[in-house]
């Protein structure tokens, strides 16, 4: 296997990026799809809109209908079709980029991506995460290509829900847990090869920066402020965990990650929610890491809020035998868990996940966290 790095063509972030869009977009094409919804739209729609039409650009407008299905896809594939659009913009969270991802590959246009929150790493990746009608992950398609413009307006998003943006640190602190563990196996990236030094050095760079600025930007972001911090852990979550993940690997904290919206009481949780978890659970079972390297995350995920506990998570008093789909999807064939340099069993994932949860309560206790 070769070694292969992807990523966008071009990444803008600063504050008012939105406002040129018009600037960079005019670049590509002259007829762009813009996908939102409606709040989304409420909150940039005004500034992005007269961003395009300073540059001539007359938009598509269509309103994203909630998740990242074969239908919703298809109903978007029809309108560039029946409008001629040649740009597909997707503009909001990672569902509605995903949406617009999937629409401009399957078309030949091109793609621009513009997260109004910074709480996965979606947009810079050639990926798309699927969900069935009733909201259930059922897998990911890899794309031939990355987004041809990443646009991140760090205004927007410092101005966003802060739960958001410490949802990204949660996705963000797995990238660097995660791609050493393929590195080690030599297990294949997204990209379809073997990591890079480039693409390890990105990734452990973006675990350093949450570390060292996560908890100033989560105050930043509650007070209502754009600083220095900020702007590191926004390129953290969105710029580094994005190459880091998609040209490092994936690994367990993943996929219990993507197990978890399988379950109810867990449909209230953030894609980057449901990572942290799977972070700590993977720590967990990982032979080759040192407790002070697990306690490190655990801290920095409690002092920044992230779920470390069942409870945090909806699941207070989970079975075990409710657990074991859980583990039963991690131990199958095909899973991201193959990354390990260990065959990863049901039980011990489901061990893994009752240590991170005991785990989890320690170090809340002792934060003096209740």
């Amino acid at each position: 296997m070769h070694n292969i790095l992807i990523a966008p063509r071009k990444y803008v972030q600063g504050r008012g990026a939105l406002a040129e869009a018009g600037k960079h977009l005019k670049i590509l094409g002259n007829k762009p799809l813009v996908l939102w919804d409606a709040t989304v739209k409420g909150i940039v729609g005004k500034t992005l809109l007269a961003g395009l039409a300073e540059e001539g650009l007359e938009p598509v407008d269509v309103d994203f209908q909630g998740d990242c299905t074969r239908k919703e896809v298809d109903r978007v594939i029809g309108i560039i079709k029946n409008t001629g659009a040649d740009i597909a913009v997707g503009v909001g969270g990672g569902k509605t980029l995903d949406t617009a991802k999937a629409a401009a590959i399957e078309t030949g246009i091109r793609i621009v991506t513009c997260p109004t929150i910074a709480s996965n790493d979606s947009p810079t990746s050639a990926a798309s995460v699927w969900y069935d009608d009733d909201g259930n992950f059922t897998g990911f398609d890899c794309w031939p290509f990355n987004p041809d413009l990443v646009l991140v307006d760090s205004l927007v998003i410092s101005r966003a829900p802060v739960r958001a943006l410490v949802a990204g640190m949660g996705d963000a602190l797995a990238t660097w847990v995660e791609a050493k563990v393929a590195l080690q196996t030599g297990a294949g990236n997204i990209a379809g090869g073997v990591s890079t030094a480039a693409a390890m050095a990105i990734a452990e760079l973006g675990y350093e920066v949450l570390l060292e600025h996560g908890l100033e930007a989560k105050r930043a972001v509650e007070n209502g402020v754009l600083t220095p911090s900020v702007e590191k852990v926004i390129e953290a979550n969105i710029l580094h965990s994005g190459l880091g993940f998609e040209s490092g690997g994936l690994a367990t904290a993943h996929m219990i990650a993507n197990c978890l919206p399988s379950f109810g009481e867990c449909r209230h949780l953030m894609h980057g929610e449901e990572v942290g978890f799977g972070v700590i659970s993977q720590l967990c079972l990982d032979k080759a890491v040192s407790m002070d390297e697990v306690y490190e995350a655990v801290d920095f995920e409690v002092a920044v809020g992230l779920p470390v506990t069942f409870k945090d998570i909806g699941l207070e008093g989970v079975s075990r035998d409710r657990l074991k789909s859980i583990g039963d999807t991690c131990a199958s064939d095909g899973s991201l868990c193959e990354s390990h340099c260990f065959k990863v069993t049901s039980e011990a994932v489901v061990d893994a996940m009752i240590a991170a949860d005991a785990l989890g309560a320690e170090r809340k206790e002792l934060a003096g966290i209740v």
